[in-house]
């Protein structure tokens, strides 16, 4: 098997941050991989920490996915094309590109219909069995390493990630001129989906939380912010036309369900328990339309687009940063600091 790339420069091993077991990450050296057909080899030089994997290091597991073997986590990554595998155009190499994680297979029924992120044979990064971004190379499939331009920094393109469950998000929801918007949590999702909201046309978008600095930021976004541990959502008047429910707290959904308009649509993003009490009378006597959301499909281009634009910036995410050695203080860091919003691992650093 050959590859096309600047073979001075790929070392035979690299570093990787591996998991485990619950709180047990240690600094590895590993094989670098060799990209296999269709693949090119990333140097990867930004990856995001995401809740799933402030999840998997605490508790081993989310729901039915349970850390049973050494896994490497990190799922928002970015960085530059050093290596094409065979039948990759050899003029990608040297190109800097954003991951997207998510592999589908291709075949199935879901992902003929164009819904790729529903694929059942979805190989997606840090998630148990598969190895995620925490490390120096990743070969990843040439249709998910998306070019992006030098307008966007390193660590743009790494949040393109968490962008696009805001763009997809926005989709699902329909969110037009004219719509007014409630986002129910002010974290990294919350705060990119009213930046998203508002590029969508939005005419008002409210972001709830009860922590003040986030809070800020939400403003910052350009959305009015609700401190709900001051004012309970009930007594602040708000009628929306769309809930984007980012929290994952099933007792913050319920109430928040309660507040949207006749016609109004309900997007359920963030992750919580398994079951959540549903306002039924709410949703039958006022038609809502209530859905769902399982990551992204076809959402790089325009999340490209919305940043080179200038519509969403994502810098103001970024709170914190550390080289691949610190790995275990990025996934620890929101514990610890209020101020945290998102952590940014560099591994060549």
């Amino acid at each position: 098997m050959t590859t096309t790339s600047a073979k001075a420069e790929i070392p035979a091993t690299m570093r990787a941050a591996v998991l485990h077991g619950p709180e047990r990450l240690t600094l590895e050296e590993r094989p670098v991989p060799t990209p296999g057909p269709g693949e090119v080899l990333v140097r990867v030089e930004a990856v995001g920490t995401c809740g799933s994997d402030v999840h998997y290091y605490r508790h081993g597991r989310i729901g039915d996915f349970v850390v049973r073997e050494p896994l490497v986590l990190g799922h928002e990554a970015a960085g530059t094309v050093v290596a094409c595998g065979p039948g990759v155009d050899p003029r990608r190499t040297g190109r800097r590109v954003a991951i997207e994680p998510g592999t589908p297979c291709g075949a199935c029924g879901e992902c003929r219909a164009g819904r790729y992120n529903l694929c059942p044979g979805m190989r997606f990064l840090a998630t148990p069995p598969v190895d995620g971004a925490f490390c120096e190379y990743l070969a990843v499939h040439q249709d998910f390493a998306h070019d992006v331009p030098d307008s966007l920094s390193t660590e743009d393109a790494a949040l393109l990630e968490p962008l696009s469950v805001a763009v997809w998000a926005c989709r699902k929801a329909r969110v037009a001129p004219g719509d007014r918007v409630l986002i129910t949590g002010a974290g990294p999702i919350g705060l990119v989906a009213a930046r998203t909201a508002r590029a969508f046309g939005a005419r008002e978008v409210l972001v709830t939380d009860v922590v003040p600095h986030r809070l800020e930021l939400a403003r910052a976004a350009g959305a009015s912010a609700l401190d709900v541990s001051r004012t309970p959502l009930p007594d602040a008047g708000y009628t929306p036309t769309v809930l984007l429910e980012c929290s994952g707290v099933p007792a913050v959904t319920g109430e928040a369900i309660r507040t949207v308009g006749r016609a109004g649509r309900v997007v359920l993003i963030g992750m919580g328990g398994d079951e959540i009490p549903l306002p039924l009378s709410r949703v039958q006597n006022h038609e809502l339309e209530l859905t769902g959301t399982f990551r992204y499909a076809h959402t790089w281009p325009t999340a490209i687009a919305l940043v080179e634009s200038g519509a969403v910036r994502l810098d103001s995410l970024v709170s914190h940063r550390y080289g691949l050695a610190e790995a275990e203080h990025a996934l620890t860091v929101a514990a610890k600091d209020a101020t945290a919003v998102k952590a940014v691992i560099h591994p060549q650093r």
